[in-house]
């Protein structure tokens, strides 16, 4: 939905129908007798609305608290304030304070009124635009970022866990796409390219160091049954096994994706690695499907999976990112 309303609150009926006379040539008008009622606007129609202008003296509250509460919660929304020649020492505080892009005067002036309107717009358009490019890149570099983790996870499997990693680590990917993996967030505010790269190094380092640890936890693969092979999971994820021994579930899909999508900067645990390291260490084919309270994990036919594609890591690759959009 394009936000292209102008919302005005003013605890004055006659101001609020004089202004919605004024302005709807220019843009669909919407209304409010309070600085509550225009936060419960924002809130339920936040979305169509490109413009705020609030009177500042209204019972109750001042259109200051309105207007840092849309800066807060709406900071897209370009916000105006109207105040008499008095209040002027008001407006240059709330400008001061970030909290509107300007200030109109009463008594209006119409034709100067529709001009900054008509600029209020604009400047919202843009915003809209450029929010817009930016989600946008983001999810490039998201996207980006879960290929990246992808491969990484792949060098550090092969790296610190003796034998073929592929089957194993073919089955992770498998069932991250089926609980549905979603690309990392990544906060930019607080963390630039190089040490973003330096933090993914660091955590792949410690993804390795802990599914050797596991290996070494989890002891000789050779004569382990199903059932024994899922109890040690279940140990592991700290969860409990079905008494047949035939599946668990797992009640946080974190648990199973979390080594792709976690957020940047979250350091790994040991925990977080068990799921992996498990696979790795089981080395046969599981089912994974979406059960009551969480993912039941199961066996399948005992026995190494087929013979893996030359491309099933690129493929792999594509489809997660392809789920994760």
């Amino acid at each position: 939905m394009t936000a292209v309303k102008i919302l005005y609150v003013d605890d004055e009926a006659m101001a609020l129908k004089y202004f919605e006379r004024l302005v709807s040539p220019i843009a669909p008008v919407l209304t409010a007798i309070s600085v509550e009622e225009g936060k419960e606007m924002l809130r339920t129609r936040g979305a169509e609305i490109a413009v705020l202008v609030s009177d500042q003296r209204m019972p109750g509250a001042h259109g200051n608290e309105l207007l840092r509460y849309a800066r807060e919660h709406h900071p897209t929304v370009v916000r105006m304030l109207t105040t008499a020649y008095s209040e002027m020492g008001e407006a240059i505080e709330a400008i001061n304070a970030g909290e509107i892009y300007r200030y109109i005067t009463k008594p209006w002036d119409l034709e100067s009124l529709r001009a900054d309107l008509k600029n209020a717009l604009e400047l919202a358009e843009l915003r809209n635009e450029r929010d817009s490019l930016v989600r946008e890149k983001m999810l490039v570099q998201q996207q980006q970022m879960l290929a990246s983790r992808i491969t990484q996870l792949a060098l550090v499997c092969a790296g610190f866990v003796p034998g073929d990693y592929a089957a194993g680590f073919s089955v992770f990917l498998d069932s991250a796409q089926r609980v549905g993996c979603a690309a990392p967030s990544i906060d930019w505010r607080r963390i630039d390219h190089a040490d973003l790269m330096q933090s993914e190094a660091q955590r792949g380092v410690a993804i390795g160091q802990l599914l050797a640890q596991w290996q070494l936890d989890f002891g000789a693969r050779v004569g382990k049954t199903p059932a024994q092979a899922l109890t040690i999971l279940a140990t592991a994820l700290a969860v409990p096994a079905q008494a047949a021994g035939e599946s668990l579930v797992v009640p946080d899909r974190a648990t199973l994706t979390a080594l792709l999508d976690g957020p940047a900067q979250q350091v790994p645990t040991a925990a977080g690695v068990a799921w992996l390291a498990w696979l790795l260490w089981w080395g046969e084919s599981v089912q994974v499907r979406q059960a009551q309270g969480g993912w039941a994990v199961s066996m399948v036919a005992a026995g190494a999976p087929g013979r893996l594609p030359d491309d099933w890591l690129a493929d792999a690759i594509e489809q997660i990112g392809l789920a994760a959009l």
